[in-house]
């Protein structure tokens, strides 16, 4: 992460808070038919000089086209370099000072991305014409946007909450459709939506109770009793909002899997396969198959998607009896090999079907199962060596349940894949109870959401994590009858959080070290 200092440097004394016009290249910086900057910027001034849309027509070659332009219209033209002066223009009357043919997107405050004034030039993908607008946009006035300004504009302009934000982020870093989808689910409005409601319904419980409080005891009942001293007015709306707090936070690592590719490590011993059915999952040749043992010496990672999750698979070196003297390579590729399996989220223990379970096989399943490791076994190459009917009642083959493949064939391999997705969306959500609360439709195996969607990032996770303690401590101090004045504070506690979440309650330096995550021109 950059520094105060590192950031100073690279964009001088520019900030998140100012309303400068700025401009950003919003497409990769490399050769391509078309590349887009995007620009933006209200008036500053009642002589409406230095506005987005009136700076950038100091370097088009239609300038009254361009400042008369309605929003959501598109304008043809040049851009050219800057004149400083009429005395410029004179010198340079002959003179071919064009960069680029351009078409302007123009877009009008407040309908808009930003709120702002804003246009975006597609120009041609080359570097150097990029170079070049972004010099003359500066020369203009404009300055280099801030990683995801223009995004913390549209939050700060009320266009977007900060959970809506924090999508475009998921949208653009999103890795599956899966992934893509649930992005989109956040950017619609729904996990705001969730939020805003259990907020509502803690508030309800917080005005209530400080109702109760703000009256003495005559004032309110006549008289004071001990079932009264135990009243928690709204108790059913905090239950309520409790039960859709831990759905949310259930939901978080349902959300995770699909957002962050899940480490999946092939392992076996050498010449068991691992390399070949690497590479008919990819299919493509990625690793060096031979008949010789010991071929993959170092670890070899892809990414991939399995059942629209993202997964990081990757092939290992095979691993070898302790009475075996490696080379030293060999030897660094084994020893990253266990650093995998020790991180690995799941194991795919290869072995080789015409060899059998072997002593080495037995040893390694053992110690990985004690260490809790989630482990998919496979038999492979059942083409030449199916399944023996006397491994059938090994008491450990039945345990280890090995799943029969063939790296050549491609036997069994898509009943793996299912196997595969269905082991890490297990491993990842919480089991809960079949039904529906409060319009959310959880599947027997707590594997998801019909209608709604959890958080998206630890951010939010963390805030529903916090505000669901929250109210739990309020209502079992309730149970055990404290007073009000006591239990108040925590659905206060609880409320700031969802708050937070949203952008309600925000800090300049909690929206600066979230938005700076950003990629520049978003």
């Amino acid at each position: 992460m950059k520094t105060p200092d590192m950031k100073k440097a690279e964009y001088g004394e520019a900030g998140y808070g100012d309303n400068s016009p700025i401009a950003a290249l919003a497409t990769p910086m490399s050769e391509s038919a078309l590349a887009i900057i995007r620009l933006c910027g209200n008036r500053g001034s009642e002589d409406k000089r230095d506005g987005s849309i009136e700076l950038l027509a100091k370097i088009f070659s239609n300038p009254k086209k361009l400042l008369s332009a309605k929003g959501n219209s598109l304008i043809y033209g040049w851009i050219a370099e800057p004149q400083e002066s009429s005395a410029d223009k004179k010198i340079n009357k002959k003179k071919n000072n064009k960069i680029d043919q351009v078409i302007v997107s123009v877009y009008r405050a407040p309908h808009s991305y930003t709120g702002e004034d804003a246009a975006e030039i597609s120009c041609h993908g080359s570097i150097a014409v990029i170079n070049a607008i972004m010099s003359a946009l500066k020369r203009a006035g404009f300055r280099e946007a801030l990683p995801g300004e223009f995004t913390f504009r549209a939050f700060m302009n009320g266009k977007l909450d900060l959970t809506r934000a924090e999508s475009v982020m998921e949208l653009v870093s999103s890795k599956t459709g899966k992934g893509r989808e649930q992005a989109i689910r956040r950017l619609s409005g729904l996990l705001e939506k969730e939020i805003s409601y259990i907020k509502e319904l803690l508030m309800n419980v917080l005005a209530g109770a400080e109702i109760f409080l703000d009256y003495s005891e005559d004032e309110f009942s006549g008289s004071h009793t001990d079932e009264e001293a135990g009243v928690l007015p709204g108790k059913d709306l905090a239950k309520e909002a409790m039960t859709r707090l831990k759905i949310l936070s259930d939901l978080w690592q349902q959300e995770r899997i699909y957002s962050e590719a899940s480490l999946v490590v092939l392992a076996g011993r050498p010449n068991a396969g691992k390399s070949s059915l690497f590479n008919y999952i990819l299919k493509e040749d990625r690793s060096i198959v031979t008949n010789t043992p010991g071929t993959t010496r170092d670890w070899i990672e892809a990414l991939i998607s399995i059942k629209d999750i993202p997964v990081k698979l990757s092939d290992t070196a095979g691993l070898r009896n302790p009475g075996y003297a490696p080379d030293e390579v060999e030897q660094i590729g084994i020893e990253k090999s266990h650093e995998l399996l020790g991180i690995a989220v799941l194991i795919l223990y290869v072995i080789n079907g015409p060899d059998g379970i072997t002593e080495e096989d037995r040893n390694f399943l053992e110690k990985f199962y004690l260490d809790g490791k989630k482990i998919i076994t496979m038999w492979n190459k059942t083409d030449i060596a199916p399944f023996p009917e006397k491994n059938m009642q090994d008491e450990l083959f039945q345990k280890w349940q090995p799943h029969g493949v063939s790296a050549k064939t491609g036997e069994g391999i898509s009943a793996l894949l299912d196997k595969i997705a269905d082991s890490l969306l297990y491993s990842a959500v919480a089991r809960q109870e079949g039904g529906t609360v409060a319009g959310w439709e959880l599947s027997p195996a707590g594997t998801g959401s019909e209608r709604g969607t959890g958080p998206g990032t630890v951010r939010q996770k963390d805030l529903i994590q916090i505000a669901f303690l929250a109210v739990e401590e309020a209502l079992l101090l309730a149970e055990s009858e404290e007073p009000l004045d006591i239990i108040a504070p925590f659905f206060r506690t609880a409320i700031n959080a969802l708050g937070e979440i949203t952008g309600e309650v925000f800090t300049d330096d909690i929206l600066e070290l979230m938005f700076s995550r950003f990629c520049v021109g978003k």
